[in-house]
């Protein structure tokens, strides 16, 4: 519902309505009753109109003077209403016939003109205060966003022995807002049934909307229920509150009420419906709303139309949305703002900066641009120079000081590893709710710097800032990549007594923690105690399975998924597609791959074309996967390239890899050495030392680097890290005797290392040597003498584990009697018993 204008509530248009406005009720009655006779004895030609007659009895009795009403006549003819406030204080000063009519009149003028401490200043000194004078002072709080001041003064007037008029009340709750709580609206309702003002339509109007604005929706469904009249701003108060609540079936159920009792709906009833059909994710619903507007002819309002485009455009029909667009016969700032965002969502970041532009040359609002969203395309493409721009412009229109505008600067900086600048607004911010605080934390995560994010968050919590669902994720992400359990588990607890618990996005995070971290079992117990279950946990337990290798459970949750009600997505899909690659699953991965576009409508995407290529290729099927390459929207990209080229390493196709690397490295930018490293591999497995020369220094004058490989494992919640051939560990000594130990067993249980793992031209013994300090085996290592025997072992590697790594582990885990479960960059190994869970294929 809209705002309540203290100009609609309090109407002082004409100089006499003033005068009736101020006059107590039972004066203006006697006024009437006494000039009566008089009329009735003079000649018809002479009476006077009654209007008039009581208008001047009113002055008699009320002591109000010619030159008094004179003097207010010419207050608000020649300045007030000019909006000329300082010369009007200066004549009003100077009055020497004044009344608190007078006083009313600049104090409502002050209000109008946005001088809240003029007003407030006049309305201090004034000793005979009536309801008028504290109805358009309230209404000045209101009116300019200030409720809990609107609040305050009403619990002066009451203190103050003045009594509220239904006037009064509407002009205090039109002013509510969040800020506002329940009670305090609670304690108004009293006054108002108490003053006997509960059956006004407009008060009764008035407090639905506040009570909805307050949260407090139950309140607002039981006075509507009572109200024995209803009209059309009645039905949008309740459905407005119902939409804002998330009660969104109960809003469309009470537009078709509203419908059913013949009531006009309003460009406020289709706002808050269509809002209703994107909570519902109602297509069918919305369609058919739109279908209403055009035939109640409010297709024309701009206000509903910009409704329309939000709809769609949430509903990625951008291109409906954009022909709504340009077929709209007015737009606004809004409508940019909608239709830019749309194909921001929608990832056409061209199309939302062609629209920018245009917006730029139109003669809307600037201080209304859509800068969170340019800000958010700055930092999604990771474009430094054009979110600087846009911070420009923010800059020059003053919209940099806004909340939204602040909190996007600070993400759009810190996903660029802009640090420095993203601290500088973040320090500036005038309101630091959870967002900016989020913001910074999931950048440091993002860029890898955990402990860093973590402790930001515990500053977070020093300054008594609650985080919300998006915080959790972020630490719990940060848990999951140093795959820390025990710290993972505190966070848990820590979302517990938040009350955040039972979300269903903190409840998917926490699920996506405790697989990363390898506890399976978690993980799924996690999923079965969701009390609600959107695609977002179910995508998380179908990738949960895929990382941990079980692609039976992974597809059997897909079908579970499907048998839901809920529509796949590809996200959906990418993790079934990975499932079938660790698996080996060939003709499934095929026929999900299929059922994308032939199924589910869904366009497969680059990732899934990649998951695809890499299925056939470690199958050797390298002819189709090159069919399948061609077939693509886009070229092939180094990831692609990279994980063909591990194919050929794996089926040992020299020919085909050279070709391939010959792709890679011709390419404009690398993301590191590790193609490089992959073709020397190959060349080194062949005993080609003089190609993998070649290799090396044709890597060492392109300047990539080879990523240094190191795994870490948490003992007693601290991380240890460890490289290959590491000697810096305090404990070394001690873990290198273990290794010692390890190895004649091994030997005896008839282990013979690898060599061909080995990619060094060197005597055979050294490579032996080499092989047994690989950084995962010094991390089991220091596991084995530092935790109780029996416990189970998780160690984290930042590269693919080697094969002879792979049969070490193996049959250490034989030997030690233990679960040792290790996470490599493509997928979760859990050995037991001498066996692995990935069935020697990965």
């Amino acid at each position: 519902m809209g705002r309540l204008s203290t100009s609609s509530c309090c109407a002082y248009e004409t100089e006499e309505s003033v005068y009736m406005r101020n006059m107590p009720h039972d004066h203006v009655l006697v006024a009437a009753a006494d000039a009566l006779p008089l009329i009735r004895g003079f000649p018809m030609s002479q009476q006077l109109s009654v209007r008039h007659f009581v208008v001047d009895v009113r002055k008699f009795k009320t002591g109000f003077l010619p030159n008094t009403r004179r003097s207010n006549f010419q207050l608000d003819r020649f300045w007030l209403r000019r909006g000329v406030s300082s010369l009007a204080r200066r004549v009003f000063n100077q009055m020497t016939h004044k009344n608190v009519v007078s006083t009313n009149m600049l104090i409502s003028s002050y209000v109008k003109f946005g001088h809240l401490a003029k007003a407030r200043e006049l309305f201090d000194h004034v000793v005979d205060r009536t309801t008028v004078t504290w109805t358009i002072m309230i209404g000045g709080y209101s009116q300019h966003y200030q409720p809990k001041q609107a609040f305050k003064l009403y619990a002066e007037m009451r203190r103050s022995g003045t009594d509220p008029d239904y006037v009064t009340f509407a002009t205090l709750l039109s002013g509510c807002d969040d800020s506002v709580t329940g009670n305090e609206v609670v304690q108004v309702h009293a006054h108002i049934v108490k003053l006997g003002c509960d059956s006004t339509l407009v008060v009764c109007n008035s407090l639905i909307d506040s009570y909805c604005k307050c949260h407090c929706v139950d309140l607002a469904r039981g006075i509507f229920k009572e109200m024995p009249a209803r009209d059309s701003v009645t039905f949008n108060a309740l459905i407005t509150g119902y939409t804002k609540d998330v009660q969104n079936k109960e809003a469309i159920e009470l537009f078709i009420e509203m419908q059913n009792l013949g009531l006009k709906p309003t460009d406020f009833t289709f706002a808050a419906v269509l809002c209703s059909c994107i909570g519902l994710d109602n297509m069918a619903v919305g369609q058919q709303v739109h279908g209403f507007v055009v035939k109640t002819n409010f297709v024309w309002n701009v206000f509903v139309g910009n409704a329309l485009l939000d709809f769609y455009s949430k509903h990625d029909r951008i291109d409906d949305a954009r022909k709504l667009f340009d077929e709209m016969p007015e737009l606004d700032g809004v409508s940019y703002n909608v239709i830019i965002t749309g194909y921001a969502w929608d990832g056409q970041y061209k199309e939302s900066l062609h629209l920018f532009h245009q917006l730029q040359l139109t003669g809307f609002d600037r201080r209304q641009y859509p800068f969170p969203t340019m800000l958010s395309i700055a930092a999604n493409t990771l474009s430094f120079e054009m979110g600087r721009q846009i911070h420009s412009q923010a800059i020059v229109t003053t919209a940099e000081s806004e909340t939204l505008v602040g909190n996007s600067l600070v993400d759009m900086y810190a996903k660029c590893g802009r640090f420095e600048e993203a601290n500088a607004v973040f320090s500036h911010l005038p309101h630091r709710n959870s967002f900016p605080w989020t913001a910074m934390i999931s950048a440091y995560v993002q860029k890898g710097l955990h402990e860093e994010g973590l402790n930001l968050f515990n500053d977070m919590l020093r300054a008594n800032v609650s985080p919300d669902q998006a915080t959790f994720a972020c630490i719990l992400r940060a848990s999951a990549t140093l795959a820390s359990l025990s710290l993972g588990k505190q966070f848990h607890s820590f979302i517990f007594r938040s009350g955040f618990i039972s979300n269903v996005f903190a409840g998917s995070a926490l699920l996506d923690m405790y697989a990363k971290c390898g506890s399976i079992k978690d993980a799924v117990q996690t999923f079965q105690e969701m009390p609600d279950r959107n695609i977002v946990s179910w995508n998380a337990l179908i990738t949960a399975y895929a990382q941990d290798g079980d692609g039976k459970a992974t597809l059997r949750s897909f079908k579970q998924l499907v048998q839901s009600g809920l529509q796949p997505d590809s996200v959906s899909f990418l993790g079934v597609l990975t499932a079938c690659n660790h698996r080996g699953l060939v003709e499934e991965g095929l026929q999900y791959f299929t059922s994308m576009t032939q199924i589910y409508k869904i366009v497969p995407k680059r990732e899934h074309h990649a998951s695809v290529v890499d299925l056939l290729c470690r199958n050797g099927r390298f002819n189709e996967a090159e069919k399948l390459m061609a077939q693509m929207p886009f070229e092939p990209d180094e990831i692609m390239w990279s994980s063909i080229l591990n194919s050929c390493r794996i089926h040992k196709n020299q020919e085909l890899a050279k070709k391939v690397a010959d792709w890679i490295f011709n390419m404009d930018t690398l993301r590191d050495a590790a193609p490089y490293v992959t073709m020397s591999n190959i060349y080194a497995a062949a005993g080609q030392w003089e190609n993998v020369g070649k290799v090396k220094k044709a890597m060492r004058d392109r300047g990539v680097k080879k990523v240094p490989a190191y795994s870490w494992v948490e003992i007693k919640h601290k991380i240890h890290v460890f490289s290959a051939n590491d000697k810096m560990h305090l404990k070394m000594e001690e873990i290198l005797q273990k290794i010692e130990m390890l190895s004649h067993q091994m030997e005896k249980e008839g282990y013979k290392p690898d060599l061909s793992c080995s990619l060094h031209n060197v005597d055979e013994e050294i490579k032996v040597q080499s092989l047994k300090y690989h950084s995962e085996r010094l991390a089991i290592a220091f596991a084995l003498i530092s935790t109780p025997e029996g416990s189970p072992i998780l160690v984290m590697k930042n590269l693919r584990a080697c094969t002879d790594c792979h049969a070490a582990i193996k049959v250490i885990s034989k030997i030690v009697g233990r679960e040792i479960t290790v996470r490599d960059s493509s997928r979760f190994h859990h050995f037991r018993e001498g066996f692995c869970s990935c069935g020697d294929y990965w």
